[in-house]
C-alpha cells in the first residue's frame, strides 16, 4: 500500500481552499441545496471544511466535511464512514448523522455496471474519448443484431465505415482543439413507453432506465427512431435544446443525433427479428457514410425510406406479439 499523503503540504498547495467534488452535493439529501464551502479545524490526516446547506424549508444547515488522499485515505474515511453508521444506528444522540462517502468521479465515460437498453446489453466499459467509447457502444450492439437477424454484408460494411471513418470525424470534434463535453448520466432508454404520469400528483414518472455516463445529447437518440411516434415531435427537442444548448459544432447537432438513433434502432432491430428498424439504421449509416467517408461498397442514401422526412412510425413490440 502507498504512504499516506503529507496533509501539510496539500494545504500548502491549496492556500487555504477547501477541495470540494460535486459529487458531495449529489450526496445532500433531496431539496438540499449547496451554499458555501471552507476550511474548518485541523486533522493530521485529512483536509476538514464546513459546508453550508439550505434545507427544503429554507434554513441554513451546517455540514462536516472531510477530504483525504491516495488509497490510504480512502480506507481511512471509508472506515470511519461505516463505522459511524452503526454507531448512529444505536446512539443517533452520540455521533453526527453520517450522510456519505465516496471518491470524485473521474471525467469518463461508461457506467460502473452493465446497463441494458430492453433485453440487451450496453458496452459500457469507461473511457476519455467518447468518440471511443461510441464506437464500442455501437459495435457491440451490431454484433448483437447479428446474432439476431443474421448476416447482411452491406449492413455490415457500413457498420465497419462508420465505426472506423465516420464516428472519429464526427464525434472527435467535440474533444478537440479545447472544446471538452461532460459525461452525465442518461436515462439510456428514454422514450413514451417508459414514461407515466402519478395520478396523484400530476407528476412525471420514468421507468426501466439503463443508464451511463454520455455525451447529454445522446438521450435524444430514441427520438429519431420509428417506435417513438411521441417524442419525436421537434418541439421536444427543441425544448430540449433551450435549456442544454447542442455542443460545438454546433452544426453538426443534426448529424449526431442521426448517429445516436443508429445505435437505438440496431437495439431493437437485437430484440426484435424482422424490424424495418434495421433497414432504417442501414439508410442512415448511408448518409453519415457518403458525406463523412464515402464508399462504394454501400449502398446510396435512400431519403425516401427514412422516416425523418416521411414521418414513418411503428407501433412497437405489436408484430412480436409482445403486446
Amino acid at each position: 500500500m502507498e504512504d499516506p499523503v503529507n496533509i501539510k503540504e496539500i494545504l500548502a498547495e491549496l492556500d487555504g481552499n477547501l477541495p470540494m467534488d460535486e459529487a458531495v452535493v449529489e450526496a445532500l439529501p433531496q431539496g438540499t441545496t449547496f451554499k458555501s464551502v471552507e476550511c474548518f479545524g485541523t486533522s493530521a490526516w485529512t483536509i476538514t471544511g464546513r459546508f453550508m446547506a439550505i434545507e427544503p424549508d429554507g434554513t441554513e444547515n451546517p455540514y462536516f466535511l472531510k477530504v483525504a488522499y491516495g488509497e490510504h485515505g480512502g480506507i481511512m474515511l471509508r472506515g470511519e464512514f461505516e463505522s459511524s453508521k452503526i454507531i448512529y444506528g444505536l446512539m443517533p444522540k452520540f455521533i453526527p448523522e453520517p450522510f456519505g462517502f465516496g471518491s470524485p468521479r473521474l471525467a469518463k465515460f461508461g457506467f460502473h455496471v452493465a446497463t441494458c437498453d430492453g433485453k440487451m446489453a450496453h458496452t459500457v466499459e469507461w473511457e476519455e474519448s467518447w468518440a471511443v467509447f461510441y464506437r464500442k457502444l455501437l459495435v457491440g450492439v451490431c454484433k448483437l443484431d447479428l446474432e439476431t437477424n443474421g448476416p447482411w454484408p452491406e449492413l455490415e460494411r457500413a457498420t465497419e465505415q462508420v465505426a472506423t471513418k465516420v464516428i472519429p470525424r464526427l464525434l472527435g470534434p467535440l474533444q478537440a482543439e479545447g472544446r471538452k463535453i461532460k459525461p452525465c448520466i442518461i436515462h439510456g432508454d428514454l422514450w413514451e413507453g417508459n414514461m407515466g404520469i402519478n395520478l396523484e400528483t400530476g407528476d412525471t414518472l420514468l421507468f426501466d432506465a439503463g443508464s451511463f455516463y454520455a455525451h447529454n445529447e445522446m438521450e435524444l437518440g430514441h427520438w429519431r427512431c420509428e417506435f417513438s411516434s411521441v417524442f419525436r415531435s421537434k418541439i421536444y427537442a427543441r425544448h430540449y435544446l433551450r435549456n442544454y444548448p447542442a455542443a460545438e459544432p454546433v452544426g453538426k447537432f443534426d448529424d449526431r443525433n442521426r448517429l445516436y438513433s443508429i445505435k437505438e434502432a440496431i437495439n431493437y432491430c437485437a430484440g426484435h427479428p424482422g424490424s424495418i428498424l434495421r433497414k432504417t439504421a442501414y439508410n442512415n449509416m448511408c448518409y453519415l457514410c457518403e458525406k463523412y467517408a464515402p464508399t462504394d461498397e454501400i449502398d446510396k442514401y435512400d431519403p425516401r425510406i427514412d422516416p425523418s422526412i416521411t414521418g414513418a412510425s411503428i407501433v412497437p413490440h405489436l408484430l412480436e406479439g409482445l403486446i
